[in-house]
């Protein structure tokens, strides 16, 4: 699961490279730390969804409820060099985990 700002009007493109950098450092993560998620996640097709949020404090909020639920998650921050100045905080990715630990976190967010 991806979830991205919405406020920052960024480009398909760069969108597109958040979520990748979103979706490979929650895979590495789970791969290194969570195996038994990783294997069913991978085995069934490693599904993806993005999301939108409003802003940083969406993503900021989702990412203490990820931890205090035990989720692998990964904020990113883009470094700057073309559309958003660098350490602007650009989406979250949380999981590879069950559907519902997931939607229990991110159930209220409505699809990109």
């Amino acid at each position: 699961m991806v979830v991205v700002r919405t406020d920052l009007g960024l480009s398909k493109g760069k969108m597109a490279a958040q979520v990748s950098h979103a979706a490979v450092n929650c895979t590495l993560k789970s791969k290194k730390s969570d195996s038994s998620n990783f294997t069913n996640w991978f085995s069934e097709g490693q599904k993806k969804v993005v999301l939108k949020a409003s802003g940083e404090s969406e993503l900021r909020k989702l990412q203490q409820h990820a931890r205090e639920m035990g989720l692998i998650s990964s904020l990113i921050t883009d470094a700057g060099l073309t559309e958003v100045p660098p350490g602007t905080i650009t989406c979250i990715g949380i999981g590879p985990s069950s559907d519902s630990d997931i939607d229990s976190i991110t159930g209220n967010y409505s699809l990109f």
